[in-house]
């Protein structure tokens, strides 16, 4: 088998996990080249890696990069993606800088793999809630077109970064013990709490957050539908691992439940689980570490026509990041196409 020199920027908690999923899905990589502000020696996903400093010729060989900065956050791939591309690497960035840019294919492999054939060197990583909820309604939509959806996250605060995770640590031991909370990473304290804003207004949807818009554009953009009414509330909530998100969907004809539960269970990277009288569906407590995107509380929606209710829940560090991105990467691959 062919084996590819790939770069990785970045190694918070999106780029430790994707060492950890290259390692995992044996990805045929003759080399982890990992590049970060500085140069150092860091222990990442239980290998020392001599980390290099980011600049443009540090991107010299490389076949496959991934940028993996956390959800949000600016630069790294707007200073050296499309050099990347450049020098000769195929680049799969896992922020948002690019993912409406019309030269850069938005791709869940599972939902629109086509999308890469038209790649002109640079791939976009769809946001971590867009990616759970599409597992869960893009394959129903691919049997019935939808005419309208709604969707509220319940998405952990891993989406937010190493810094997140820390301070709900400490906020809960705080509450135990009666000490002060730590308030920096959100404008709220986050334990025991909900915060129904993620991300600034967004001025081109007044009243909606940044995070809300993602939904929308971005779902738009995979699913090929670029007039679908969606809306969205997206609330952080004290998890560490894993986003949950309530779908209401309308369908253009009638969709059974049942319907919708096969179609699910033959689709690859979804796991049904849906027996509300045993109290069995997907949760974060059970889906945090895992690959599949958990689908369950799949009901009739009586409020429109040919309405249907679910509820998914993947984790969002895996699936909604290292992972999509790593298996953006083997479909690349398998179709030829680095």
């Amino acid at each position: 088998m062919k084996q590819y020199k790939v770069g990785l920027v970045g190694i918070g908690a999106v780029g430790t996990e994707m060492v950890k999923v290259l390692r995992q899905r044996k990805f045929p990589a003759s080399e982890i080249r990992i590049l970060a502000t500085r140069e150092r020696d860091e222990e990442v996903a239980g290998e020392t890696f001599h980390v290099l400093e980011a600049k443009p010729e540090a991107f010299d060989g490389l076949d496959i990069v991934l940028f993996a900065g956390t959800e949000g956050s600016k630069g790294a791939s707007k200073q050296y993606g499309w050099e990347a591309v450049k020098r000769g690497a195929v680049v799969i960035d896992n922020g948002d800088d690019y993912r409406m840019d019309d030269r850069v294919p938005l791709v869940i492999p599972e939902i629109n793999p086509e999308a890469l054939d038209r790649h002109q060197g640079f791939i976009a990583n769809p946001n971590c809630s867009t990616i759970i909820t599409l597992m869960g309604i893009a394959p129903l939509h691919k049997q019935v077109p939808l005419r309208h959806m709604t969707a509220v996250t319940f998405q952990s605060v891993s989406g937010t970064g190493r810094a997140a995770i820390e301070e709900l640590e400490q906020q809960a031991r705080a509450y135990a013990t009666g000490d002060a909370m730590a308030v920096n990473a959100y404008p709220h304290q986050i334990a025991f709490n909900v915060l129904p804003q993620i991300g600034g207004a967004k001025k081109e949807m007044p009243g909606f957050t940044s995070e809300e818009a993602k939904m929308t554009f971005e779902s738009r953009k995979i699913l090929g539908s670029p007039e679908l009414r969606i809306a969205s509330t997206c609330v952080r909530v004290p998890v560490f691992y894993a986003h949950s998100i309530a779908i209401h969907a309308e369908f253009s004809a009638p969709m059974s439940p049942e319907q919708a539960r096969e179609i699910l269970a033959r689709t690859e990277g979804v796991k049904v689980i849906d027996d509300l009288a045993a109290a069995q569906y997907p949760m974060p407590l059970f889906t945090g570490g895992g690959d599949d995107v958990g689908v369950g509380r799949i009901r009739v929606d009586p409020s429109v026509e040919n309405g249907l209710a679910l509820w998914c829940c993947g984790d969002n560090i895996r699936k909604g990041a290292a992972q999509n991105a790593v298996q953006i990467a083997e479909t690349m691959i398998r179709r030829s196409l680095i």
